[in-house]
């Protein structure tokens, strides 16, 4: 929720969101996120977020949870702060917040619905891409960290230099026969292809390791369509690929070790046909972004 240097954003779990847990016990869980100052915080805070999902916020209901919150066995945060769905009064505000401060806790505030739109439309555009557009976001916290930290390039240019960074990986460059495994090879085909369409960035083992811009949001219409050509072009290449795995050119080592990493072609001269394809996709990106060089061998 909170986006500035080392802040740890919370939730309340157990009772104040889901009923009363077999313990009797109520929670507030850490959950670490980067912030830069934005949303009225500054680094080093605890901040437990409270949302209210009611169509009205009442004092009693803010009274009920920091209750909860402050009996939770890990502490007490510094800040306290209600998201709610609905508008809220200043006479409400200033009670809650007067109210919370009473009991040691530093810091509170309230924010109404729209109040909450504002703050995003600001610091944190891209959030909203993703609660109303449905693009993918990330579980993790350390995946989290990474996107709040990424800095996002603001031009054609700048968004193909971060393309040309995805592309930039050894499954594009390392010769189909000396390829480690295989299995990752395809991976990076898909990871790459999820990259340029949705901007989440992954490695082969799936954590991410940036949020770039997608070919969406490129502003040449020209660019668009080339960078869609990559995009085709990587799918043919996976195509391939799932075509030789089903009709036995490209198979698994038949060892008994379920870590083996071993494939065989046959015949051996197939894997030139995925050199090929591969060889395609960087030409086609070549001509989107031509001084974008991939590393040889």
């Amino acid at each position: 929720m909170a986006f500035s240097s080392s802040v740890s954003c919370s939730r309340i779990t157990g009772e104040a969101t889901n009923g009363a847990p077999s313990n009797g016990t109520v929670r507030w869980e850490a959950i670490s996120v980067v912030t830069s100052g934005e949303f009225g915080t500054t680094g080093g805070e605890s901040v437990c977020i409270q949302c209210v999902n009611r169509k009205q916020l009442t004092f009693a209901k803010a009274e009920k949870d920091i209750a909860k919150v402050l009996k939770a066995p890990n502490g007490v945060p510094y800040r306290f702060r209600i998201v709610a769905q609905c508008k809220i009064s200043a006479t409400l505000r200033d009670r809650i917040k007067k109210h919370v401060k009473s009991l040691g806790v530093q810091e509170s505030d309230t924010w109404s619905g729209p109040e909450f739109e504002e703050f995003l439309r600001k610091d944190a555009e891209s959030l909203l891409k993703r609660f109303v557009e449905g693009q993918p976001f990330p579980d993790a916290p350390e995946d989290l960290r990474k996107l709040a930290e990424s800095t996002r390039p603001s031009n054609d240019d700048e968004m193909l230099a971060a393309f040309a960074k995805v592309l930039d990986r050894p499954a594009f460059y390392t010769p189909i026969h000396q390829e480690s495994n295989l299995g990752d090879f395809k991976q990076a085909i898909t990871d790459t292809i999820q990259a340029l369409g949705t901007g989440i960035w992954k490695a082969r083992d799936g954590h991410v390791i940036d949020r770039i811009p997608s070919r969406h949001q490129l502003k040449s219409d020209a660019l668009r369509t080339k960078i869609q050509a990559v995009e085709k072009a990587l799918s043919r290449l996976r195509a391939k690929y799932d075509e030789m795995i089903r009709s036995g050119v490209l198979r698994r080592c038949a060892c008994d070790n379920p870590t083996c990493s071993v494939y065989f072609f046959n015949p051996y001269e197939a894997a030139h046909e995925l050199e090929r394809l591969r060889h395609e996709v960087l030409i086609t990106f070549r001509e989107a972004y031509p001084s974008f060089r991939p590393p040889s061998w």
